[in-house]
């Protein structure tokens, strides 16, 4: 079995179709989509589409939450939470109401069994939360204390800090898909990790795809984006603003 599994899309629906079409190559068998969809791109209505129109089971993330009711205060430094808002409002003008009420029905988490001995945890930021943080170099002890509450799963699987990783510690493969739509680890490019099970094994492993980073960047001025020059700089290094 193949699983290929994506995450943070942020709008950018031409990076999406690019993982996708890659995708269709590698004649996948199941696909996950680990949360924010629109918010923060330059093409809310047509990454969402796009997924949508996907095989993918799909999460909620953080900024699906806020597409939903905003950003509230605390959870953004104080001097962003104006312009984030507006970006948030920016976004949901170019979305239906059918579309917001999707983004409000997403699970937060799902469990699934490939084999006897094969099982997979997947959230977007940890089991417990769709906003808190652990990166790559929280120690072993903290990526089991902080992601593996779910004792059952093997692997675990997350998105929400835009960076890819695998880490094997004990019996558990802790997985960070990356970001499609906005990396932050110094490539510009889509990430996604593909997931091989075969009976009672597997292994993952990371890829990134090139598309026309160039013309995403066009659509930022072209929509109006609030923010524009500063996403752009996020999109065009893959580096955290």
């Amino acid at each position: 079995m193949k699983i290929a599994l994506l995450s943070d899309i942020h709008g950018n629906a031409r990076a999406l179709k690019a993982v996708l079409n890659e995708l269709k190559d590698k004649k996948v068998d199941k696909m996950y989509i680990l949360g924010d969809l629109c918010y923060r791109g330059p093409e809310p209505k047509n990454a969402l589409e796009t997924v949508r129109s996907s095989p993918a089971k799909v999460l909620k993330g953080n900024a699906d939450e806020w597409v939903v009711r905003g950003v509230l205060k605390n959870e953004v430094p104080d001097n962003a939470l104006a312009l984030m808002n507006q970006e948030r409002d920016w976004t949901v003008e170019r979305l239906s109401q059918e579309d917001v009420n999707y983004l409000s029905r997403l699970p937060e988490s799902f469990l699934e069994s490939f084999s006897d001995s094969v099982t997979m945890h997947a959230f977007h930021a940890t089991p417990t939360s769709l906003f808190d943080v652990v990166t790559a170099d929280h120690s072993d002890k903290e990526l089991e204390e902080k992601l593996s509450i779910d004792t059952e799963a093997n692997i675990i699987v997350y998105g929400h800090i835009h960076t890819p990783f695998i880490k094997t510690i004990g019996d558990k493969t802790f997985i960070n898909t990356g970001s499609v739509g906005l990396p932050f680890d110094g490539d510009p490019r889509p990430s996604y990790v593909l997931l091989h099970i075969e009976n009672d094994t597997f292994s993952a492993s990371i890829h990134r795809v090139s598309y026309d980073l160039q013309r995403v960047l066009n659509q930022y001025d072209a929509n109006d984006y609030p923010n524009s020059e500063q996403m752009k700089a996020v999109v065009k290094q893959g580096k955290k603003p």
